[in-house]
């Protein structure tokens, strides 16, 4: 079972998560995680670029490490970066302590091209984050969530079922969720162009978190 849109209990249980923002403009907040990945990140600061629309990329560290000229393009263009681990751990099967070191890893890599900030966003992989794990983070982190889910690294969902689903439950302040990787592109070269094209049609903008 697809769940597009979280749940409002979900929400509710966990308030310290931002799932999504209060919006009394018309902006939409456009996430990808995974990245940066060679062609697939480019693909993406391409059609941001045409909608001068802004998003925040969740960037795994060791793939911030691998393409450094992809990365600071990010930051040039006006985006902001976020953390999701050095090496995209799944937070209930790792140990607290190495989970927080790889998040460090990764926040190094991360200042390297964007200044050191005074709270840090971080999206856990898989959206999966311990008790203890949130504990040892939050004074230096907000964990950032998400209302809406593309999935666009299923590649049994037809794209264009995927697409009208996410177009109906999308609304004024929605986290949204693409994936800037290899597994996604297929589906993310559908879907983020025809997203990008009807909401900007129907006046809404895109920010960064």
């Amino acid at each position: 079972m697809r769940i597009f849109k979280t749940p409002a209990l979900l929400r509710y249980l966990f308030p310290e998560y931002v799932w999504r923002k209060t919006s009394k403009e018309k902006c939409i907040y456009l996430t990808f995680d995974d990245g940066p990945v060679p062609e697939v990140t480019e693909f993406v600061l391409q059609q941001l670029a045409i909608y001068q629309a802004k998003a925040t990329f969740f960037c795994v560290g060791e793939n911030i490490s691998r393409y450094p000229d992809i990365t600071r393009s990010i930051v040039e263009q006006g985006h902001f970066l976020g953390n999701h681990t050095y090496n995209h751990l799944r937070g209930w099967a790792t140990e607290t302590d190495t989970y927080v070191q790889n998040i460090a890893l990764c926040q190094q890599q991360i200042e390297k091209y964007q200044p050191k900030q005074a709270t840090n966003l971080f999206r856990p992989p898989y959206g999966r984050i311990g008790r203890k794990q949130f504990r040892e983070i939050k004074s230096a982190y907000r964990v950032i969530m998400w209302e809406i889910l593309t999935y666009d690294f299923d590649n049994t969902l037809p794209a264009e079922v995927g697409l009208q689903r996410i177009l109906k439950q999308t609304t004024a302040g929605s986290v949204v969720v693409f994936h800037d990787s290899v597994k996604a592109f297929p589906n993310l070269q559908y879907l983020l162009p025809r997203f990008l094209r009807y909401f900007a049609g129907i006046g809404y903008s895109f920010n960064t978190l």
